[in-house]
């Protein structure tokens, strides 16, 4: 294999949010790259005609437009709060055509493997029916958290349809059946108020609790209420859960079961209707499944009901089959990575995106391409060496101290603030304005 020249581009895998925003990055740094996704243009699942994309009619935007758009491109002012997947995807197309992104990348091609030595790494993929192999400088993995269903599997048999949110598409597929939702997230949430709508009945089965945050507070969207303010953790949650309660009431009175966790140690659902519904009778809360029997579900108080489909609304895992999974350092459900992207002893392999926080935004998500960007522009700087340093030694994730639940989706969860402060610090070591 001929060594790999030091102009030889890096290879962006994904071109949802998280890859446009790396390549835009990468761009304006004047770095080459030539970026792959499996769809025929940008947007990711965003995308609901994307081949893996996992979004459905009804989907929303659950953080607000300013609060969840890049700064250097603001969507435009007729954009509602809250936008549907229509809208997110042609902002992200208008955002590929305003930094002229589409043509440093090959669309319709599906990675198939990477795979490094001493020079470099071989990148094969698959475009038009034919395999084509490449060399790269390194690799920036950028394919998203929410494509790989995280399926449940139930004791007994089910005779109806058993589904995963990631396969549904309209609430059409709920006429004329009786409808149990599993998982109480967002999604579910959702996608159970489509079911109300469409289907004979539905029952939403959860195994523990939520904290519910609506769209509005005061007229406005709830995420741009506060935070003028640092207010220190045990007094944050007292004040947004006294507002909390103004707005939302006690969603036990309803039937919820009462969270197993504090305030921000899980994410939180932003759904009021789901709530409405329940109070005026349109749904049943259910407890967690015990066993499935024919189109009879049990359920862990010793009730049972029937059925004609089951919609697992349980979430997704992490997912990187292009790749040997040893070379990306997980620590249980996550690759552990100095914050969230950088591996700890490679300078030529990164994972962009892998990282929920509230209220963090897609400019977030920018501000860690910018970062890692910035640290391969200069990587024989004394900055990029403080930062070597700091990734190769035992570090944590930047919770700032929260306890997050232990769930697979919470596994890469991070604390805005803190994760804010200490990527910004690191910018700015490396020459940057953040």
């Amino acid at each position: 294999m001929p060594d790999t020249p030091p102009s030889a581009p890096w290879a962006i895998i994904g071109a949802g949010p998280m890859g446009i925003a790396t390549a835009k990055v990468f761009y304006g740094l004047g770095l080459p790259f030539v970026g792959f996704d499996l769809n025929s243009d940008v947007g990711g699942l965003w995308d609901i005609d994307a081949p893996r994309s996992t979004m459905y009619d009804s989907a929303h935007l659950i953080s607000s437009r300013t609060k969840t758009q890049f700064t250097d491109f603001p969507m435009a002012e007729d954009v509602p709060d809250y936008p549907s997947h229509k809208r997110v995807l042609a902002y992200f197309r208008d955002y590929a055509d305003h930094f002229d992104l589409r043509r440093h990348y090959h669309f319709g091609a599906e990675v198939l493997s990477c795979v490094p030595d001493d020079t470099g790494w071989t990148l094969r993929w698959r475009k038009d029916g034919a395999d084509h192999t490449g060399r790269f400088r390194g690799v920036l993995i950028c394919n998203g958290t929410l494509s790989e269903p995280n399926m449940p599997v139930f004791p007994g048999h089910f005779d109806g349809a058993l589904i995963h949110s990631s396969k549904y598409r309209s609430p059409s597929q709920f006429t004329g059946k009786r409808v149990l939702v599993v998982g109480a997230g967002n999604s579910g949430c959702d996608i159970a108020v489509d079911a109300i709508h469409h289907a004979v009945s539905c029952d939403l089965s959860m195994r523990r609790g939520y904290h519910f945050v609506p769209k509005y507070v005061f007229g406005r969207p709830a995420d741009t209420i506060g935070g003028a303010i640092r207010l220190p953790m045990w007094l944050k949650r007292r004040v947004d859960g006294l507002i909390l309660s103004w707005f939302v009431g006690d969603a036990q009175k309803l039937g919820f079961p009462k969270p197993d966790h504090q305030l921000y140690e899980s994410h939180p659902v932003v759904n009021s209707q789901v709530l409405f519904h329940a109070g005026h009778g349109d749904l049943r809360v259910r407890p967690d499944i015990t066993r499935l029997d024919g189109n009879t579900v049990c359920f862990k108080d010793g009730t049972s009901g029937d059925y004609d489909m089951i919609l697992a609304a349980t979430g997704y895992r992490l997912h990187y089959p292009f790749i040997d999974q040893s070379l990306l350092n997980w620590q249980g459900d996550a690759p552990h990575l100095y914050l969230n992207c950088m591996h700890p002893d490679r300078d030529d392999l990164f994972v962009m995106g892998m990282i929920e926080a509230t209220g963090l935004g897609w400019q977030g998500r920018h501000d860690q391409a910018e970062l890692v960007g910035r640290y391969i522009q200069r990587l024989d700087s004394p900055g990029a060496a403080t930062i070597r340093q700091q990734k190769s030694r035992g570090f944590r994730r930047a919770t700032g101290g929260m306890r997050y639940l232990n769930l697979p989706r919470m596994a890469y969860y991070v604390d805005k603030t803190t994760y804010l402060r200490t990527l910004h610090r690191a910018i700015r070591k490396l020459g940057g304005v953040a």
